[in-house]
């Protein structure tokens, strides 16, 4: 057995390095298998040599967060080690970026893996972001809170949500109320989103005043959104000509970020998702990025990643039969 030590500068570290039961310490010795013990200001970690080498290499990867003033979970424990696992820890430091907004509850809002790192960087930089992946990978979220931070900089006059109705035949019909209360439900998550950033009783607000707008994506046409910051969400569920229609809406002084899951598609069979023909057609366009999300990038609870894989793993064996 092989043994590694190494040294924690404040006693305050070492506690919040173990987590609530050494719950964060417990995870780095399951995922590497080697043994932390704590010796004071120092931990000393025991295994075989590859192993400790990993589990030394998370806690320094851990330790890097907590100086950058970023609070320990779970979820991050879970990144530093698929950092570690893919010999990509030493991109830790360059992952910190600043705040992009701060939430209704006073929470700021920022980017928390690599892959969301470059769908913010993406959307400052281009005028319309393509942000492709899975659930969980704070696409929609993270989009929101930068629509928040550009409206509040006063850089746009209105923030634009929305999705497509995909059931808006005549399962719709059975719905009680007016058509927005039929359509609500689908775009229930952008709601939640807005909420979060401004609270229900600002958003009220804006919406009232008509600077926040949360629609189904029937009502963008015919129209030409300028000084807006325009939000589709689940547009794997646009047709290509729905797609085309969204994305020539665009005026002047506006962004759009697009948001899907390509592998999640409820368009009827035999129709081609708008989300997947425009990745295609625009990739060599100047001023649209595309950016892709993958399962090391889910934000939420640790089961959510193990589904995604085990869906991912399901896919390809079908693909190989």
């Amino acid at each position: 057995m092989f043994e590694q030590i190494i040294s924690i500068d404040r006693m305050e570290q070492a506690v919040e390095l173990f987590g609530s039961f050494d719950e964060n310490v417990r995870q780095i010795e399951k995922e590497f298998s080697v043994e932390i013990i704590s010796r004071g200001s120092e931990l000393k970690v025991v295994g075989e040599p590859e192993n400790v080498s990993k589990g030394i290499r998370a806690i320094n990867g851990l330790l890097t967060l907590m100086n950058k003033g970023e609070e320990l979970s779970s979820q991050n424990v879970r990144y530093v080690m698929s950092l570690v696992n893919d010999g990509n820890e030493d991109k830790l430091s360059g992952m910190m970026t600043g705040c992009i907004c701060i939430s209704a509850k006073g929470k700021p809002v920022k980017p928390k893996t690599l892959g969301q790192k470059n769908y913010v960087e993406a959307i400052k930089e281009n005028t319309i972001t393509l942000g492709v992946g899975p659930a969980g990978t704070g696409k929609t979220y993270l989009a929101v809170a930068m629509a928040v931070a550009a409206f509040r900089s006063k850089e746009i006059n209105r923030i634009i949500l929305t999705r497509p109705a995909v059931e808006a035949g005549e399962k719709l019909g059975f719905l009680p109320g007016d058509l927005q209360q039929k359509v609500d439900p689908y775009l229930r998550p952008l709601y939640d989103a807005l909420f979060d950033m401004f609270g229900a009783e600002t958003f009220q607000k804006h919406q009232e005043k008509g600077s926040i707008e949360v629609a189904p994506l029937a009502y963008m046409r015919g129209r030409t959104l300028d000084d807006s910051f325009i939000i589709l969400d689940e547009a794997q569920n646009t047709t290509a000509e729905q797609m085309k229609m969204f994305l020539t809406r665009l005026g002047f002084n506006s962004k759009m970020v697009v948001t899907g899951d390509i592998t999640q598609v409820d368009l009827p069979d035999g129709k081609k998702s708008g989300l997947v023909e425009a990745m295609r057609i625009l990739k060599n366009v100047e001023d649209i990025k595309t950016v892709r999300f993958n399962e090391k990038d889910v934000v939420r609870h640790k089961l959510v990643q193990d589904i995604i894989k085990a869906y991912e793993k399901s896919e390809e064996e079908k693909k190989r039969r």
